[in-house]
């Protein structure tokens, strides 16, 4: 018996002229000629013809007009897609998920020997100190937000044949990873530079800082004047920023949705994309470069510490800037989308004296996308009385 109004029966050697009036399925299989004495054969589901069973021979079901549903269709494929989308959603999920590693896991690669951790403001502070101990004026590296002390190799390999070279990972980021207080202001790290100096027992120093190690160096400087002799501004934070591009990374830090999300998954192809973002070459962006970022990422604890970061802002007062009387060297890349060049030329016109040296075709990190040619500037500077 006919349950359905859209079955009806059909000689198979007629199936040629459904051609073209719909979608349809068979649901048997039958000799050339054969009448099939059974309902469930053809389903037509969207189509305008008239007389589907016009001149055929039915058996068991009255001959009647084939009624439509294209209502049907559109939900059985909406339910395939969303059976779809589920599955693909979850093999993402199973790809990218990144859950947070510990100092211990992260220390064979990333803090092999000169790394130590030393105690600092209830944190175990990963620090490197190189070069000949009797500097009486060790040379003080500062990274950037997201980066690490590893930032600096490219100098400290050179800086170190003859100078004292000290650099740490700051708190929030690195090997270091959160602050017990989550107080990640301008202040905050100020006096957390001055209490790892107290602690090596350095009264005196270079210091040098990259983007937001920059605004912490000149911080310093501002608050401490008699123990920096000598400032190096890398790309550095302090003026109000317009940027023309901002690394993925940070964007999503800044959403409070999505970094809940990222602090259980996390693309690696994000780390890549940012890191990118602040190379004026990217093609200089090595898979060895990338996993070190994406590995400081997932050091536990700094996903959070990063949003916590972005919440306080960027405080500070840059009209301390113009206050800064002592030799201070400016470095930048021309194609910082993160920092532009403006703000270079702000530091130089604020600080008495300063020079500033522009490198045409790099970007927010000339340290590290070009050690030889920054580090060979800063030298030139270290030398001058």
């Amino acid at each position: 018996m006919c349950v359905d109004k859209a079955y009806f029966l059909f000689q198979i050697n007629h199936l040629q002229a459904f051609k073209g009036c719909g979608w349809v399925r068979l649901g048997a299989v039958a000799p050339k000629g054969t009448t099939l004495p059974f309902c469930d054969l053809l389903w037509i589901t969207m189509g305008l013809c008239e007389n589907y069973a016009q001149g055929y021979s039915l058996t068991g079901c009255e001959k009647r007009r084939v009624e439509f549903r294209p209502m049907k269709l559109a939900l059985r494929i909406a339910g395939v897609l969303l059976i779809a989308l589920v599955i693909f959603a979850f093999a993402g999920v199973v790809a990218t998920w990144a859950p947070d590693k510990s100092v211990q896991a992260l220390s064979a690669r990333w803090a092999p020997a000169p790394s130590q951790f030393v105690e600092v403001q209830g944190m175990q502070v990963h620090l490197r100190d190189e070069g000949p101990r009797n500097d009486p004026n060790p040379i003080v590296l500062l990274h950037g937000t997201s980066a690490s002390l590893h930032t600096w190799d490219g100098w400290a390999q050179d800086l170190a044949k003859q100078r004292r070279v000290i650099r740490f990972d700051l708190p929030a980021f690195g090997l270091t990873g959160p602050s017990p207080q989550n107080d990640y202001s301008i202040a905050a790290y100020v006096q957390f530079v001055g209490a790892v100096l107290d602690k090596l027992g350095v009264q005196s120093c270079v210091l040098a800082g990259n983007s937001l190690g920059g605004q912490i160096a000149w911080a310093t400087a501002v608050a401490q004047p008699r123990r920096i002799s000598k400032l190096v501004l890398v790309d550095a934070g302090g003026y109000p920023i317009q940027s023309t591009s901002v690394p993925i990374g940070f964007q999503i830090a800044r959403m409070p949705g999505i970094r809940l999300v990222m602090e259980y998954v996390l693309p690696r192809g994000v780390i890549q994309s940012s890191v990118r973002n602040v190379y004026g070459d990217p093609s200089k962006v090595t898979p060895e470069l990338v996993d070190r970022y994406f590995d400081m990422t997932l050091r536990a604890g700094n996903r959070q510490a990063l949003a916590k970061r972005f919440e306080q802002r960027f405080s500070g007062d840059e009209a301390q800037i113009k206050t800064l009387q002592l030799p201070t060297l400016i470095l930048w890349g021309a194609k910082d989308h993160l920092i532009p060049l403006d703000n270079a030329k702000r530091f130089e016109h604020d600080i008495a004296g300063s020079k500033l040296v522009v490198f045409d075709a790099l970007g927010h990190v000339p340290h590290e996308e070009d050690p030889q040619s920054t580090v060979t500037a800063v030298r030139a500077f270290l030398a001058m009385p």
